[in-house]
């Protein structure tokens, strides 16, 4: 006799996603495994990661991830999603294979794979390493000199088509804590003196997947990953299987931690892009679907209250600014207020300790 799987409502996802995103309870790790727990963190404005982490790991301390981007024992790339992550030197050597079809299509379907039609890409790309072996360069110089290779054609998209099209990784002080510096782009391999491997198979990457973002439906995988053929992939995997309440199945390691859906959830700060709001191709266990204009795909901060956004915030010298996106009560308001003033003291310990909520729009 065969047995229906078993229901997941929303709010049963949604715990089950904060306690594996370290944002239920923030978790006694180092920085690398808290890293590659999370299959990288979004990385495209560089400050978020500090953002990201303080909200996820015990006692996390900014100047220790600086010194680790600053080393490159943490790599900032294009990966998944083919946008900027912070990834574990093991994951940067091992995912460009599995990513590189989708940074291929990415760039081939954008205005700048249109500026190159009748280019041998590979050719490019080709010749772009060949620059780079002589010296780090951002992706504006290294178009400007690709298009004295190539005349009559733009520099910018000959630049994009090598950032695109070969494992390249940004060199600091690019992403480190308190320093700026430009997008200097150099090889993965030869910089960090490894091979980049070569095994296209996403097997291990969708089983860390579902460990950090599961359950989850072949879509949300797809979503996540850029990854073609996942509905292969998950049927040869031994995975547990559930449905969500509108009837989809929904994918998990046999061990994954399902919390009691009751468990209090409390208010986390994240940075710009995070991964809790883009990791699925259904937002709704975090993202309600009328606050998804103001948050989803841009370049704000938001603010979970009970596991859900909840608002975007603001930093300066002056503290924190919250614009809430729907009201809160006594407790909540005053949670947050004691959640950012705990932020200020650990990541900008010079400003003002004061946080300011502002009532929705």
């Amino acid at each position: 006799m065969t047995t229906s799987p078993p229901v997941l409502g929303r709010r049963a996802l949604n715990r089950a996603f904060l306690e594996r995103q370290l944002l239920l309870h923030r978790a006694d790790l180092a920085v690398p495994d808290a890293v590659a727990h999370l299959v990288g963190v979004q990385a495209q404005v560089p400050s978020a990661p500090y953002l990201g982490l303080w909200s996820r790991v015990a006692g996390f301390d900014p100047h220790d991830l600086g010194r680790r981007v600053a080393e490159l024992s943490l790599v900032r790339m294009p990966s998944l999603r083919a946008t900027i992550h912070l990834t574990t030197v093991e994951d940067a050597l091992a995912l460009p294979p599995i990513v590189a079809p989708l940074h291929r299509r990415v760039f081939q379907g954008s205005e700048y794979g249109r500026d190159l039609a009748g280019l041998d890409l590979d050719e490019v790309v080709a010749a772009g390493l060949e620059l780079l072996r002589d010296r780090p360069l951002t992706v504006t110089e290294l178009g400007r000199e690709l298009a004295q290779r190539y005349p009559g054609r733009k520099p910018t998209p000959l630049g994009a088509c090598v950032q695109y099209g070969a494992p390249l990784l940004q060199l600091p002080p690019r992403g480190v804590w308190g320093e700026s510096g430009r997008a200097r782009l150099a090889e993965v391999g030869r910089t960090l003196g490894r091979p980049v491997g070569t095994d296209p198979a996403a097997d291990r990457l969708v089983l860390r997947y579902l460990r950090a973002f599961g359950p989850a439906s072949t879509g949300d995988i797809r979503a996540f990953t850029g990854v073609g053929g996942i509905r292969e992939v998950v049927d040869r995997l031994d995975l547990r299987r559930f449905v969500d309440e509108r009837g989809r199945t929904l994918y998990d390691v046999p061990d994954g931690s399902l919390p009691d859906p009751d468990t209090p959830a409390p208010p986390r700060f994240l940075g710009e892009f995070d991964n809790a709001l883009l990791g699925h191709d259904d937002r709704t266990r975090v993202l309600a679907t009328e606050h998804r204009s103001q948050v989803l795909l841009k370049p704000v901060r938001p603010l979970l209250v009970d596991g859900m956004a909840a608002g975007v915030w603001t930093s300066g010298s002056d503290g924190l600014v919250v614009r809430l996106l729907a009201p809160l009560d006594d407790v909540a308001a005053a949670d947050v207020v004691a959640e950012g003033e705990r932020m200020l003291a650990a990541l900008w310990p010079e400003a003002e300790r004061k946080v300011r909520l502002e009532p929705p729009a």
